[in-house]
């Protein structure tokens, strides 16, 4: 007997901050590859922005409004980060898989 398939976390939500989830019995598909390439994109952008924050920090002259506006973007990366971070952990825990 076939076990159910397990849903699977996916790395953004619905408009109102709820969590999306695959459900599917295929590995590999279009949702899940696409998943992947957005958790890659996140954290990738989360790097560059890191790179951002460093230079901007050490600046004497940049303003309370610039640095402002890189905490929003900073916890934005940071709330990102998270959950890619959460849906490869469960995919981790899964038995017969891993990320």
């Amino acid at each position: 007997m076939d076990t159910p398939p397990t849903p699977r976390l996916l790395p953004w939500t619905t408009p109102d901050d709820k969590p999306c989830y695959l459900l599917t019995d295929r590995e590999g598909g279009y949702v899940a590859r696409y998943a992947e390439d957005v958790e890659e994109l996140q954290l990738g952008m989360a790097v560059g922005l890191l790179e951002h924050a460093r230079e901007l920090i050490g600046d004497p002259a940049v303003s309370t409004r610039q640095l402002r506006f890189l905490s929003v973007q900073l916890s934005a990366a940071l709330r990102d980060a998270v959950r890619v971070a959460e849906c490869r952990g469960e995919r981790a825990s899964e038995p017969g898989k891993g990320v």
